[in-house]
């Protein structure tokens, strides 16, 4: 499994602010809003961040010794874990990005300012789920085993098309 490069997070997140923005946009002209974000969110995007980087720093553990034993199946599972997190923090941060652009002309407006303010904050509770999921996804990364990475470069075996 590749890691995942931040650079294909932020073409997410910008990707989904846009397309948000646009509906948000459309629906607005059609005179519906959306509901106004729970200010909730954000904690409990805190509290996931949180469950995945403990599950990440046990891992981490494992692989630098300190902890002697660990379910190889919890590793790839806590793996995957962190991509989806990576992946479900950019949508989420641009999808209230995309809430907060939407209002930013009525900040005048009392209400306006708490949809936008709540949106913001929703959208960096997104922001840190991504950013913690790098960083597991750094944590469950398995250096090569000793000679493994130097016999693949010194040893280019043909495929099986080649024989």
């Amino acid at each position: 499994m590749q890691r995942t490069r931040w650079q294909t997070l932020v073409l997410v997140m910008l990707a989904t602010a846009g397309a948000g923005w646009l509906l948000l946009l459309a629906l607005e002209n059609r005179r519906i809003t959306p509901p106004q974000v729970p200010w909730l969110v954000m904690v409990v995007e805190i509290v996931i961040a949180g469950v995945v980087f403990a599950m990440g720093w046990a891992v981490r553990q494992f692989l630098h010794g300190k902890r002697p034993t660990l379910d190889p199946i919890r590793a790839a599972r806590t793996a995957v874990l962190a991509k989806a997190s990576c992946y479900t923090g950019a949508l989420l941060t641009g999808w209230y990005l995309a809430q907060v652009l939407l209002v930013s002309g009525d900040l005048d407006v009392a209400s306006q300012r708490g949809r936008a303010g709540a949106a913001a904050l929703a959208a960096l509770g997104g922001l840190v789920l991504a950013v913690v999921g790098l960083v597991v996804e750094w944590f469950c990364r398995v250096p090569p085993q000793d000679g493994e990475d130097v016999a693949r470069r010194s040893d280019p075996s043909p495929g099986p098309a080649a024989t």
